[in-house]
């Protein structure tokens, strides 16, 4: 039996706290024994989202990874309860608004959790190598 894998993080909702969300991820899939990508650009979409829509002003985002067996879930919490996300199309030459279309594409799942109010959870799931050992 695989053991769990388990980081947590806050961080400030900014574009200094969504970099350092991947590379702290980053840092933490090499003793597991994870291949980085597509992890950290899933960990850098959803953070990036939390520092641009999640953001309030005094409140962190937290990040969240857990591995079990060889399912890799990738977790984002910002206290912006009521602004759900949902994948739409750009408009032609728009310089945004892809993110979400990325992750759709990059995880086998994902979604948004509903927690206490305000806050949100957004997830996304990924099938990987069962884990190295920790050094």
């Amino acid at each position: 039996m695989s053991p769990v894998r388990h980081f947590s993080v806050r961080l400030s909702p900014t574009p200094r706290g969504a970099r350092l969300a991947r590379l702290l991820a980053t840092e933490r899939f090499r003793p597991w024994g994870l291949p980085p990508d597509p992890a950290r650009l899933l960990v850098a979409e959803l953070a990036n989202n939390a520092a641009a829509h999640g953001r309030v002003p005094g409140r962190d985002f937290r990040l969240v990874l857990h591995v079990v067996g060889d399912t890799l879930r990738i977790e984002v919490t910002d206290t912006r309860g009521e602004a759900l996300p949902e994948p739409r199309t750009p408009a032609p030459g728009a310089e945004s608004g892809r993110g979400l279309l990325l992750v759709e594409a990059l995880a086998d799942r994902w979604g948004v959790t509903e927690g206490r109010f305000p806050r949100k959870t957004v997830w996304a799931e990924l099938r990987v190598a069962a884990p190295g050992p920790t050094f």
